[in-house]
């Protein structure tokens, strides 16, 4: 066995000799899990997920958290889905996706999604039904993207921040952790729980794009205690599709974009600022979905809707969030 290898004789103490050794091999490694932002290049990726897709959603609870609980039977459905590009700016991306059933035409305006470049702040999902509007640390926002998620309605679903990865030519968005309401998929048929805890993940694809969702489902008090109940993994994957004809829903933007453009004008002027604000709905949303929709079938059937009746329907059933 080899004797050990005594340190070379130096007038330094040994401390100034290791010291910026260990100071290299910690700089490196946050210097490599942050490369150069590209804003550019993420918006270009954000504006790939535009077009016609055929649309698979799947989600399957895995990890089970709670003493005794059984889990549920996978889910899985799937649509002809289009995503149009409603705003677009160096640092602003507003994507709206519409169903469309193939096998008659009916459309059904369905999820928003709006993308910020190094947003100062975001809506969060605090409590049931309500939205806090609070600050993003520079730190997490300086070369980042913010997602914030809409319901059919406008209404405000989650948002998320991350940064857009590049490596090896592959496009993918993975966001921060949050919280976001129940999906509809099971707020109908669940009562066990009141919030998901999730991560998203957006990657493009050739062909088209995914959005992977790591979920926890989760008991929050509103003491601020949590108590996880299962994880759930979702996947939703957006292939290319020429074989469905879009036309209704492009008629029916034609028709709509307007008023829909000035139903978001109310919601933003609400979560742009603190302290955000509270649905007064029960936790389906219809009593403002279904007056938001109806007039927009009105406009589109050629009639017209005043700003004062959209503000009424936001008069009965939003008001600002408590103050913290």
């Amino acid at each position: 066995m080899k004797p050990a290898r005594p340190y070379p004789s130096s007038p330094l103490p040994l401390a100034a000799l290791i010291l910026p050794l260990v100071s290299l091999l910690i700089a490196a490694p946050a210097a490599a899990a942050q490369p150069a932002a590209d804003p550019a290049r993420d918006r270009a990726a954000i504006l790939a997920m535009q077009g016609e897709y055929d649309v698979d959603f799947a989600f399957d609870e895995t990890v089970v958290f709670a003493p005794g609980y059984e889990r549920a039977e996978p889910k899985r459905s799937g649509g002809s889905e289009i995503v149009l590009v409603v705003e677009d700016t160096p640092t602003r991306v507003v994507l709206q996706h519409i169903l469309v059933h193939a096998p008659t035409g009916h459309v059904t305006k369905h999820w928003r999604q709006d993308w910020i470049y190094e947003a100062p702040r975001r809506f969060e999902f605090s409590a049931d039904q309500t939205f806090s509007v609070r600050d993003i640390p520079v730190e997490q926002t300086r070369g980042a993207w913010t997602q914030c998620v809409y319901e059919v309605s406008d209404a405000p679903r989650y948002c998320g921040t991350g940064r857009w990865v590049h490596d090896g030519g592959i496009s993918t968005w993975t966001s921060d952790p949050g919280y976001r309401p129940l999906p509809r998929r099971e707020y109908t048929t669940r009562e066990d729980y009141n919030a998901l805890q999730v991560v998203n993940r957006h990657t493009i694809v050739p062909g088209g794009w995914t959005h992977e969702q790591d979920n926890v489902k989760t008991v929050r008090g509103a003491d601020g205690s949590t108590r996880a109940i299962v994880r759930e993994f979702g996947f939703n994957d957006y292939r290319k599709d020429d074989s469905v004809d879009f036309t209704p829903a492009l008629d029916y933007w034609k028709a709509t974009a307007d008023y829909w453009a000035r139903v978001r004008s109310r919601w933003d002027a609400l979560l742009s600022r603190p302290p955000g604000l509270r649905l007064k709905t029960p936790i389906d949303g219809m009593a403002i979905i279904e007056p938001l929709f109806g007039q927009a079938q009105r406009l589109q059937e050629g009639g017209q809707v005043t700003d004062a009746e959209i503000d009424a329907v936001f008069a009965q059933w939003v008001e600002p969030a408590p103050a913290p």
